[in-house]
């Protein structure tokens, strides 16, 4: 049959090879600022020159009392957990749905992750949560998916009910804000990572944030030994002892990857204004393209756009599987359309199926299946990911893949009957 489908012999929607999104933006001050800090010192070992600066720029943009800044986002929840002395036997309420990482950290701690389901958004949904606590309940661990808040206010009214720590993975979600309050402000300390991809990138890097000096000192012994610890842990502390060995684990940034991240903070309210205005673009052409639905945050909720979620409905385009459709959209060149593979339910991954090969202590507290999750993993199979470009020359980019997106849309008869041809 003759199609205009790039899949089946047409041309393709999107001529210009990729990649058509890159991040984050390096400029001629990016550079500088990295180049100046070569010249200055490439490793520092206490809150001084371009980490005090970070971490003083981080604790004010966010409304917190520390910023505590380490060497990736998984290290920075890593030394939340421990700070807050989550330990074995107890259990953290965590989303079903979110990268792995926001949960790994409480397997090396010993305690137990308690999977519980997302809202229609792909967020942890408070309903289900109470259901899930229990005597064993010490605190509930929320990511902020795709850089759309989750509620965030209801999370924290239902911790201080039951007199739970609340813990805000804000990976994806950095200038976010609920309820005109910053995402990350909201728990008891909150954990950010900086690496590629994220709103604010330093290359790699993390942070983690908190009003609690508790939490904060220990915090710098769990991954901040000697200088630092010695340095802010008041004498007077009963930690102060150990500040020469802390724990013995580093978690320091690298200053490099400082210096790119406070030169990427001072643009970031700039960078999200294009992102906000092009996802609402994006989402207002979307609508109205069979087959497509894009998830907005909810309202007065502000987005990161760390990435625009868009849910497949076949039942519009006559059962077209999303597989089809995605390999016909791929075609037509929007390379940069992503379905997330490990960011995923964790019930579907072998280290929450069975974690007794590698976390032998835990191999009889939890074991997860596929099918008991299935609003996440309805959510999961149908998603489909677009990058959010943040500025007005990139508007030719958006609109190609639009055309893309409408060119698969309005002829996908013909993708159902090529398919039951070679059926």
């Amino acid at each position: 049959m003759t199609s205009p489908l790039a899949l089946l012999g047409g041309t393709s929607a999107i001529d210009r090879p990729g990649p058509h999104f890159t991040w984050p933006p390096i400029t001629d001050a990016t550079r500088k600022a990295v180049a100046d800090q070569l010249d200055t010192a490439v490793s520092i070992y206490d809150r001084s020159g371009v980490i005090a600066d970070l971490e003083d720029a981080l604790a004010t943009y966010f409304g917190v009392r520390y910023a505590l800044l380490t060497s990736s986002g998984t290290a920075a929840l890593y030394s939340m957990y421990a700070a807050a002395g989550i330990g074995p036997g107890m259990e953290v309420i965590v989303p079903a749905y979110t990268f792995f990482a926001t949960v790994t950290p409480l397997l090396h701690v010993g305690a137990t992750p308690v999977l519980a389901e997302c809202d229609e958004r792909g967020n942890l949904d408070p309903a289900d949560v109470l259901t899930r606590i229990t005597h064993r309940t010490r605190a509930i661990a929320v990511t902020h998916m795709w850089g759309a808040p989750a509620d965030v206010i209801e999370l924290r009214r239902i911790a201080d009910l039951h007199g739970l720590r609340l813990f805000e993975d804000g990976s994806h979600a950095h200038g976010a804000t609920a309820a005109g309050r910053k995402i990350g402000s909201f728990g008891d300390a909150a954990a950010f990572s900086m690496n590629g991809p994220k709103p604010l990138s330093a290359g790699e890097g993390g942070f983690l944030l908190t009003d609690d000096s508790e939490i904060h000192h220990r915090a710098l012994l769990h991954g901040q030994y000697n200088k630092r610890c010695r340095n802010e842990i008041p004498k007077t502390d009963d930690l102060y002892r150990y500040a020469v060995t802390g724990m013995g684990l580093k978690h320091r940034i690298h200053p490099l990857a400082a210096a790119m991240g406070l030169e990427q903070l001072g643009n970031l309210d700039t960078y999200l204004a294009g992102r906000d205005e092009t996802a609402t673009y994006l989402r207002d052409q979307l609508s109205d393209i069979p087959g497509i639905e894009p998830i907005a945050p909810a309202e007065g909720d502000r987005s990161s756009w760390y990435g625009l979620i868009l849910r497949y409905r076949p039942d519009q385009l006559n059962g077209l599987t999303l597989d089809h459709y995605f390999e016909a959209l791929q075609a037509e060149g929007a390379l940069e359309a992503d379905r997330p593979g490990s960011t995923c339910p964790l019930n579907l991954l072998p280290l929450f199926q069975e974690p007794g090969p590698l976390f032998p202590t835990l191999s009889r507290r939890f074991a997860y299946a596929p099918g008991q999750f299935p609003r996440a993993e309805a959510f999961h199979a149908d998603t489909i990911k677009l990058p959010v470009w943040h500025r007005v020359d990139d508007q030719h980019t958006a609109d190609a893949y639009l055309e893309a997106f409408r060119k698969v849309s309005a002829h996908h008869t013909d993708l159902i009957e090529t398919g039951a041809q070679h059926g």
